[in-house]
């Protein structure tokens, strides 16, 4: 089992040490997790449009000025060139494999975005006594490329990817109900029960993470997610861009509590 960090500060400083490399699910409790993007300036203005058009998957928390790997509002001296315990290098659209920093790719325009992540509900849904399936195996949520479109703005678009969560039916409803109370961590599902009505074939065969096996009598419950930019940057063909590798996000210093809707 990997070392649990309880600081936000201790995980990122663990991760540019390169002494954490893996996921970073249940880390660092109570502490907000980001998807990160960076591209090229000449990008930036679009795929901030591309967020705002699309909240449910890039609920967008974050921006950098370009070249600065700091981001202050979301945390004491992050560095975004070596805070991710991993990082994917896209380059013309496509995937060039992880890495562990970004050092040697880093460029003075370079624009970072951070998104919010449904790791902000499931400490929710732990909490409401839920148990989820990823966190049980040490795994990384199954994560599916859907049919489901988002909407396009300059060369970004394409479909949505989906993570997904089974729970039995009464656990299903609650948790949809507590998920809606994190509009800036993906909200609520998207959809519910047969995957093949958005586009999914074989839930056994995810995209990106790992799979996770559905017990007799479970419903499979898809959230909007945050990998779904990485599938538009293969579209838009930045020269280069850079995201976390699945599973492994930007720990911030604000508090999950901080993303929850007023009732």
């Amino acid at each position: 089992m990997p070392e649990l960090y309880s600081s936000p500060v201790d995980l990122r400083m663990a991760a540019r040490s390169g002494r954490h490399t893996g996921h970073t699910a249940g880390q660092a409790p109570g502490f907000v997790q980001g998807n990160v993007v960076i591209l090229p300036s000449t990008y930036a203005d679009d795929f901030a449009r591309y967020c705002a058009a699309n909240p449910k998957p890039c609920p967008l928390l974050g921006r950098s000025a370009p070249g600065d790997p700091a981001l202050p509002g979301l945390g004491e001296e992050i560095d975004i060139r070596g805070d991710l315990p991993s990082y994917r290098v896209f380059r013309d659209g496509q995937n060039t494999g992880d890495v562990a920093d970004i050092a040697d790719v880093w460029r003075d325009d370079l624009v970072t975005f951070v998104l919010g992540c449904s790791f902000s509900f499931e400490e929710a849904l732990v909490a409401a006594g839920l148990s989820l399936r990823h966190i049980e195996q040490d795994t990384t949520v199954p994560m599916y490329r859907s049919t489901i479109p988002t909407r396009e703005a300059g060369p970004f678009g394409g479909p949505m990817v989906v993570s997904m969560r089974p729970f039995a039916p009464d656990d299903a409803k609650h948790a949809a109900a507590t998920t809606a109370r994190f509009p800036h961590a993906h909200g609520a599902p998207v959809h519910t029960g047969n995957p093949a009505k958005i586009g999914i074939a074989d839930l056994d065969e995810p995209d990106f993470g790992d799979r996770a096996v559905l017990r007799d009598g479970e419903v499979p419950l898809f959230w909007a997610c945050g990998v779904t930019p990485q599938v538009a940057l293969e579209r838009a063909r930045p020269k280069i861009c850079i995201t976390h590798t699945p599973g492994a996000m930007l720990v911030t210093d604000l508090r999950n509590s901080d993303l929850m809707a007023a009732d």
